[in-house]
């Protein structure tokens, strides 16, 4: 922990094991909630479609709206949550994402779902980006920290799967309202818990002393031109990689406004290295384990949108699947990422050190990738599929040692910022997988069309392109993880 972390004494963690237990509990279940919703509604949209009317255009705005809102708010609400208070920023944003819920399940037409799930992805940044920072100031001991880790990585890399398997059923059950209804008992309940057990928190990262400054002036001294700049730039990125499947990587619209974001994103940058009171003070890329494990987060989730989407298509489009039955065939691996993250990474973790546990789940999930563009079109379940799930346990050791190192050089009044990074990273690499890897599979597969390839056969051409291109970001990410992080003593 840095030096600086000392002039802001750290908030006093809960007194007793069972309460920070449940606090880690209300956080692990808030972070479940935000990644159910986001994959919870891809089952869902041939519904909504039919019955809200929307174009095929206006449907892929169901996700990009939440996800242009939640990936470019998250630094921002990081850094808000170390100037305001990162309790205060955990409550506000599942308050938020609760109501936005309601909203969502109550919709009756295209413009109010997507208004809705516009706000769902405020509710998510705010309280996603604080996380980690307040979980890291609850557990200071290096066991007990990895292993809170670890139960907070398996609820996010399992609940991906279990969305799929809930919005299957929800939706051939009920209806596709309730893939948004469900989270209203979660997160009264999350905030009801929240209130008890998760610790008050001081203000930091200003001159002024906490006790004198108001929370207006704290904003006030947020750097406001800052955050509207990096605001903007990563809005405007994110929107222009998701809309690169509909215009081409070498459109006007993708060069110039990806030109413009990048043009932000730079004067944002050079405004922390002269502003007084910076949103992101560049001193947090002094780490080599921050700036490390961001990267290689990157290369990995955009390589596993291949394994987590690519594979459910296959099932769905190839072999007949329907939604709730291509959720069930997925659960397997969410079943193997749990067990792996809550009962071995940690223990591995304390023996071996996050870097070389690190490395080992990347080999994993190369080898998973690199079987995955061999299976035909053909596929039997119970042979092709099934005994891949169990590699799948390479993201269970992977993600809790890339959390502890994406998290372990945070000073106590960077942590929030840290958290937020590290999750905007994460959105990142989501939005870039999903351009490349879907642009790369449907162009593929329009190819082998063109050469009389039946349909099956073209589709599974697309995947396999999709399954090699992922295997082959994996591999940078594990050349940058051997390389960039250094080992640590245990």
């Amino acid at each position: 922990m840095s030096e600086s972390a000392t002039v802001t004494p750290p908030a006093a963690p809960p007194r007793t094991a069972r309460t920070r237990a449940l606090a880690l509990g209300v956080l692990a279940s808030g972070m479940l909630m935000i990644v159910l919703d986001g994959s919870i509604v891809t089952v869902a949209m041939p519904a909504i479609q039919d019955d809200l009317g929307f174009s095929p255009a206006g449907l892929s705005w169901v996700v990009n709206a939440y996800l242009i809102a939640f990936g470019s708010l998250l630094l921002l609400a990081g850094r808000l949550g170390d100037l305001l208070g990162r309790r205060r920023m955990f409550l506000a944003g599942t308050g938020v994402f609760t109501a936005a819920s309601l909203l969502a399940g109550a919709a009756t037409s295209p413009a109010v779902l997507i208004a809705a799930r516009f706000l769902q992805g405020v509710g998510s940044a705010m309280a996603a980006a604080v996380s980690l920072g307040i979980l890291v100031t609850l557990f200071t001991e290096p066991g007990e920290r990895a292993r809170a880790i670890a139960v907070f990585s398996f609820t996010g890399a399992a609940g991906a799967s279990i969305g799929q398997v809930v919005g299957g059923l929800l939706t051939d059950a009920l209806s596709w309202h309730w893939i948004f209804f469900i989270n209203l008992p979660i997160g009264i309940a999350a905030l009801a818990l929240a209130v008890r057990v998760l610790p008050g928190d001081r203000a930091a990262g200003t001159d002024a002393a906490p006790d004198t400054d108001t929370a207006r002036g704290l904003v006030a001294r947020a750097d406001v031109v800052g955050a509207l700049l990096i605001t903007a730039g990563l809005m405007l990125g994110i929107y222009t990689v998701v809309k690169v499947e509909q215009y081409g990587w070498v459109s006007a619209h993708t060069l110039g406004l990806g030109a413009v974001a990048a043009a932000l994103t730079g004067a944002f940058i050079a405004r922390q290295a002269t502003a007084r009171t910076p949103l992101m003070p560049l001193r947090i890329f002094r780490s080599r384990g921050v700036v490390g494990a961001n990267v290689v987060q990157m290369l990995m989730v955009a390589a596993l949108f291949s394994f987590q989407i690519v594979l459910a298509l296959h099932l769905q489009r190839v072999l007949g699947y329907s939604a709730a039955e291509t959720g069930l065939a997925m659960l397997p691996a969410a079943l193997v990422i749990g067990a792996v993250s809550l009962g071995v990474s940690a223990r591995l973790i304390g023996r071996f050190g996050e870097r070389n546990v690190l490395l080992t789940g990347l080999l994993l999930l190369v080898t998973l990738l690199v079987l995955l563009t061999r299976i035909p079109v053909d596929a039997h379940y119970a042979t092709d599929v099934l005994p891949l799930m169990f590699l799948s346990a390479g993201f269970g050791l992977a993600l809790p040692a890339l959390t502890s190192l994406g998290m372990s050089d945070a000073g106590e009044e960077d942590a929030g910022l840290a958290s937020g990074l590290f999750n905007t990273t994460q959105q990142i690499g989501m939005a870039v997988g999903v351009a490349v890897l879907s642009t790369l599979a449907a162009s593929r597969s329009e190819r082998l069309l063109a050469d009389g390839a039946g349909r099956a056969e073209a589709l599974t051409g697309g995947y396999h392109l999709a399954f090699g291109v992922g295997a082959g970001l994996l591999v940078t990410a594990f050349v940058v993880a051997y390389v960039v992080l250094r080992r640590r003593t245990r």
